[in-house]
């Protein structure tokens, strides 16, 4: 079995921050003594890799966040690769190169990896200088998948790509890296949030397996 972490470190990728504070606690008693540490941590939910569920824009929730969020729809999820080779200001993705460039039947409610920049990683590119067209969008929900896992999303122009996938129940994983280490036309995708209560946004661990 392979196993591929796709997960960015917290506080490297833009926008987020992630901050550690280490606190060493002397214990003793008759039988021992020891210093015991613990962490207290800053952190926005756009730290590393993170998933937006649907309420992440307030217009568009579902009432679902990393709290009741039903695990086995983030647990050994079927998923199916997608893989491009798009290079830096290459612009937009269309409906017919996420079409042709798919290797295995979607179905029904599965996760969705799209590695669009092939070898590169998301962060190697001018912010959002490669997008999601308008019908690439409309292809994905189409496929009536749950969960995107991409290296692109949104133009600079803002085209509405969050907006419309979270109207039709999409939730998203952003910053993913790694994603040229799928070399299958599918995986199980395990994604990992801690379950907070009224987050829709929030960073988490990805796992491909194959």
């Amino acid at each position: 079995m392979n196993i591929v972490d796709l997960t960015f470190e917290p506080g490297k990728a833009p926008g987020g921050f992630f901050n550690t504070q280490r606190k060493d606690v002397y214990l003793k008693s008759p039988g021992v003594e020891y210093t015991g540490i613990i962490y207290e941590f800053t952190v926005s939910s756009m730290a590393g890799t993170y998933i937006d569920f649907p309420g992440h824009i307030a217009e568009t929730g579902d009432g679902q966040d990393a709290f009741n969020y039903p695990l086995e729809k983030l647990y050994r999820r079927r998923a199916v690769v997608i893989r491009l080779d798009r290079q830096n200001d290459s612009g937009g993705v269309t409906a017919a190169e996420l079409a042709n460039a798919c290797q295995s039947d979607i179905r029904p409610g599965d996760a969705l990896i799209v590695n669009a920049l092939g070898h590169c990683q998301f962060n190697e590119i001018n912010e959002r200088s490669v997008f999601f067209e308008q019908d690439a969008v409309e292809w994905i929900i189409g496929q009536r998948v749950e969960l995107l896992v991409s290296d692109i999303y949104e133009s600079k122009a803002l085209l509405g790509v969050f907006y419309r996938l979270f109207q039709a129940g999409i939730s998203t994983v952003c910053f993913p890296v790694n994603l040229n280490k799928l070399t299958v036309p599918e995986v199980k995708l395990t994604v990992m949030p801690l379950p907070v209560r009224g987050v829709t946004q929030i960073s988490c661990r990805v796992v491909a397996e194959f």
